[in-house]
């Protein structure tokens, strides 16, 4: 009866039978133990008149499997007779519920008391060995499993080949491959995950491609590969072709498949891939989910992402956190903070902690960093030199710092202090990103590198570049050769400045999109301020609306204005701890370019102490919605006020009376440094 699995009939003659032997009580607990079911197989257990070691082993199985460590535990320390199987049982109930450390001590002991080992005890001690990526411990177990001559399993063989590959030793992995007595997938995906995670992704490939047979497993660890590699296109290939040969895709696969998406701001591929999950009834969990909204936002698709979200079923804070910051980096503060509040009342986080008391006991080299990409926008060169060989000091191998204080000196034509830092560059082999922008156009991405000549239709893109450079100048625009740090003559400057990436996608975009359809640039690298001031002007003469994503945040441009989005102060006051450090480290920068950049040239010295007047504002307890007002009203209503500087400590106590903040900046501080 229980071979049959019907588990109710068979407890049904069990009960009923006048006579129950050791087999009777051992058969029915097995057939529980065999369903998973806990409770009645506890129950028997503790009914049986006299307990055997293998319905005490059964016991073990069955209680490590349900996560019942200790119980395990406990029985194996009152048995008074184990044998193999006993400790087998505990030393997988330890593997299985990530307890590696305890299941490899137990193997010690097993092995100190004489204790036969087989090739099962063995798959799970190799398996811990993989985890704490011990491969020393991996390489003596493999010497007893030579020793006692058990080699010849095939789980055992895979069991090896996947410690070897995980802990790094990729060498030792070939090996055993080439020697495996049998083959089968599982022994294929170890090798092709060890090279993917060694970074050759050439031999996992050509292992890969000489793969008898592939499954699911074999192609989802070839398309995740691709993606934690960044080899995004071919992400997005190899999806195709899975789907050319009739393989349904896992959670796994398209979480790679849409991240690689994200990555290439390919949307309408993302969009295709979201219809395939929907066409096909696939489930959209937390992680599914979430990507596809990160997808969406970063893409500029918001109201796809708010669909996104509303439709799955469960959400993790992740899922929150992506709507949340997604909504506030496309602008829409407002409902940014709704979805926050909502957050709030779903119970999922206890309180918005203040921003003040959230800040990080020391700066680090991100914020620093901000700093200095400040100090270049306003203009503060002494500041920025002193912030740029700190920065230098603390990370001296990061390519962005040594280019920005390269610019900085550039920009004012020290050109000898230009050349000690690219001297620095080649001493320490700091190589400079190269700045990239891509573009999608009829389901293909793009590529562009600044002078970019390589693209087929190069010949359209360079007429284009002309029809782009006559309009803008009828519209008054003027290069801003400071942005180009090569010590070359003025219209060499400007020729240059016109070939820079972004301006070459955007280019292209006119060509191969037609309105209403945005035109969406991704760049690696932050915008220029040149590109910046000619995507506005390029929006209002072509009528097309642009949206640039650079490294920073989004720049959506439509008519000739440009809204960069510079809400991060608002979102760090109103994010959870976890989150406020790392909004915080551009937090100043990014309301620095709010007043000085996106409103008027007399602000470039009061963003700082606008900020700050925030903080204290926030400290003495003054609510976040009146201390952030005090910076966005500036935004409303600065032309019918005059700016001067102000001292935060002065906004506070005024603000405290109850003076508006236009009053404040009217009365002006007699202390100008704050």
């Amino acid at each position: 009866m229980l071979v049959c699995g019907n588990i109710s009939h068979a407890r049904k003659l069990f009960d009923e039978s006048p006579v129950l032997d050791s087999v009777s009580w051992n058969s029915i607990l097995a057939g529980y133990v065999q369903m998973g079911i806990v409770e009645e197989a506890t129950l028997i257990f503790d009914r049986m008149p006299e307990r055997n070691i293998i319905a005490s082993n059964s016991m073990i199985v069955l209680l490590g499997r349900s996560g019942y460590v200790s119980e395990a535990s406990q029985l194996f320390n009152s048995m008074d007779e184990k044998d193999m199987v006993t400790w087998t049982a505990l030393i997988s109930c330890y593997e299985q519920n990530e307890m590696y450390e305890e299941a490899l001590l137990m193997f010690v002991q097993m092995n100190a008391n004489g204790i036969m080992v087989d090739e099962v005890v063995v798959v799970s001690v190799l398996s811990a060995c993989a985890h704490l990526l011990v491969v020393k411990t991996g390489k003596l177990t493999h010497g007893l499993v030579l020793r006692i001559g058990i080699e010849s399993y095939v789980n055992l063989q895979n069991a090896l080949i996947h410690m070897y590959s995980t802990c790094g030793d990729i060498m030792a992995a070939q090996e055993m491959f080439d020697s495996s007595y049998q083959l089968d997938q599982i022994s294929w995906n170890s090798m092709i995950s060890g090279y993917l995670k060694c970074g050759s992704v050439e031999k996992a490939k050509a292992l890969f491609d000489s793969m008898p047979e592939k499954d699911i497993v074999s192609w989802s660890a070839m398309i995740s590969g691709y993606t934690q590699l960044d080899q995004f296109s071919e992400t997005l290939a190899l999806f195709q072709e899975m789907l050319l040969e009739d393989i349904m895709p896992d959670e796994t696969t398209l979480v790679s498949v849409i991240s690689a998406c994200t990555h290439l701001t390919a949307l309408d591929q993302g969009k295709w891939i979201h219809a395939y999950i929907r066409k096909n009834g696939l489930m959209v969990n937390v992680i599914l989910g979430t990507t596809l909204i990160d997808m969406y936002m970063k893409c500029g698709c918001m109201e796809n992402a708010v669909e996104v979200f509303y439709g799955m079923e469960e959400k993790g804070v992740s899922t929150w956190n992506a709507l949340i910051l997604g909504l506030a980096m496309n602008g829409l503060v407002e409902r940014s903070l709704e979805m926050f509040s909502e957050m709030k009342k779903c119970g999922m986080l206890k309180e918005a902690e203040e921003l003040i008391e959230s800040m990080p006991m020391a700066p680090d080299a991100a914020t620093w960093g901000a700093l200095l990409g400040a100090c270049k926008k306003h203009g503060n060169n002494q500041m920025g030199e002193r912030v740029g060989r700190k920065l230098i000091e603390l990370q001296p191998d990061h390519d962005g710092f040594h280019v920005l204080l390269s610019n900085i000196y550039a920009s004012i034509g020290n050109w000898d202090d230009v050349l000690e830092i690219r001297g620095m560059m080649m001493q320490q082999r700091v190589i400079k990103t190269p700045g990239c922008s891509m573009i999608e156009a009829s389901g293909v991405v793009h590529e562009f590198l600044a002078g970019d000549k390589t693209h087929p239709q190069i010949n359209e893109i360079e007429e284009m570049l002309d029809e782009m450079a006559k309009r803008l100048k009828t519209l008054g625009y003027a290069p801003d050769t400071n942005e180009v740090s090569l010590d070359i003559d003025e219209e060499e400057k400007e020729t240059t400045l016109f070939r820079h990436s972004e301006k070459l996608a955007i280019a292209f975009g006119l060509i191969a999109t037609s309105p209403p359809v945005p035109i969406r640039v991704m760049k690696n690298l932050r915008i220029c301020g040149d590109c910046h001031a000619a995507a506005k002007l390029i929006s209002k003469a072509f009528n097309r609306e642009i949206v640039v994503r650079d490294r920073h945040r989004f720049h959506h441009f439509k008519q000739g204005y440009a809204v960069s989005l510079y809400i991060l102060v608002l979102i760090a006051a109103l994010t959870p701890s976890f989150l406020a450090a790392a909004v915080l480290q551009t937090a100043l920068y990014t309301m620095g370019n709010l007043f000085a950049g996106f409103l008027n040239p007399q602000l470039r010295e009061l963003g700082v102490p606008v900020v700050m007047a925030i903080f204290i504002l926030r400290r003495q307890h003054v609510s976040i919605v009146e201390a952030t007002a005090a910076a966005m009203e500036v935004g409303l209503r600065y032309p019918l006020i005059e700016y001067r500087k102000l001292n935060c400590h002065d906004f506070a106590a005024l603000w405290k009376t109850g003076s508006g903040f236009f009053e404040i900046l009217q009365k002006g501080s007699c202390n100008p440094d704050c």
